[in-house]
């Protein structure tokens, strides 16, 4: 019996990281003109936004309760103890339905053991999460501590959001006409957060993309604690140069020595267009789980 660490395609978690630590990524589904396709199995970030940019119908929904139930039914017939860290409830239903899911399999199996936590994070927010218990279970920490720490990494991370183009918040329902048509004009961005209650919430809107990207840098600073000794995370759609200017900067302004990149992938990109730079991190570190991070 073994205790696995698993997710969703939606945590935008790099491929790096899934390779490393033999991580297990459900696919999320995205449907292109009537037909699905699994991000990040069957359809990847750039032919997506290659797909995107032609203007096709793209709509996506939330893994469902039979899906979840056959990516659960492995684990339980080995007999392996599972946590898995999912998509914000504030966003989509994910956390409901892995929950059906797993009282449908603890029928069968009802020695399974299965821990879902809503991580209240998006993209790579949970996709840092996911990172940081693969680094504490590599050094050797207890199961008990990791679940521990899950709980106090969703709980403390903090997401500084913003996006180039609005048409897709706008075709989203995220963005009403009038904000939409002015922000367009003015060259307006929004700055985004995931809220307490892990809903998508824009807190602040800035003209231009340059003075965008240095806003939610700076709420870098104002946020996070203890910087230059935690991962941070950077996710990107298609800007690679926005991605690097924020990377530089975190290095440079708050000396952080630990970037995670990655890019976001169909599931959030299908809301948001390929414009789109985030920053995710903690504001707050705790010394007895810092001990097990690289």
């Amino acid at each position: 019996m073994a205790f696995q660490i698993i997710t969703d395609s939606a945590s935008d978690i790099p491929e790096s990281v899934i390779t490393k630590y033999n991580l297990y990524v459900m696919p999320t589904p995205v449907t292109i003109e009537g037909t699905d396709y699994f991000d990040g199995k069957t359809i990847f970030p750039e032919e997506f936004y290659e797909i995107q940019a032609s203007g096709k119908d793209i709509k996506t929904y939330h893994i469902n309760q039979y899906m979840f139930h056959e990516h659960f039914l492995p684990y339980a017939k080995s007999g392996d103890e599972v946590l898995y860290i999912c998509f914000s409830t504030g966003i989509a239903g994910t956390f409901n339905a892995a929950n059906l899911a797993y009282d449908e399999v603890k029928e069968e199996y009802p020695d399974f053991k299965l821990t879902i936590i809503d991580s209240r994070c998006a993209s790579v927010g949970y996709g840092l999460v996911v990172t940081k218990l693969l680094q504490m279970q590599k050094n050797g920490a207890p199961k008990e501590l990791i679940i521990e720490a899950a709980h106090f990494f969703c709980e403390h991370m903090e997401h500084a959001v913003t996006v180039m183009q609005l048409d897709y918040l706008f075709k989203g329902g995220r963005l009403s006409r009038t904000s939409f048509l002015a922000g367009t004009v003015l060259d307006i961005k929004p700055i985004i957060i995931v809220d307490e209650n892990g809903s998508l919430s824009a807190v602040e809107k800035v003209r231009g993309w340059k003075k965008a990207q240095k806003r939610i840098l700076d709420m870098v600073g104002e946020k996070g604690k203890n910087l230059e000794n935690q991962m941070v995370a950077v996710v990107y759609g298609k800007d690679r140069e926005s991605a690097d200017f924020v990377e530089e900067q975190l290095r440079e302004r708050y000396h952080v020595k630990d970037i995670l990149e990655s890019q976001i992938g169909c599931a959030i990109g299908a809301h948001t267009g390929p414009g789109i730079v985030a920053v995710t991190f903690l504001n707050d570190t705790n010394e007895k789980y810092d001990a097990y991070l690289d």
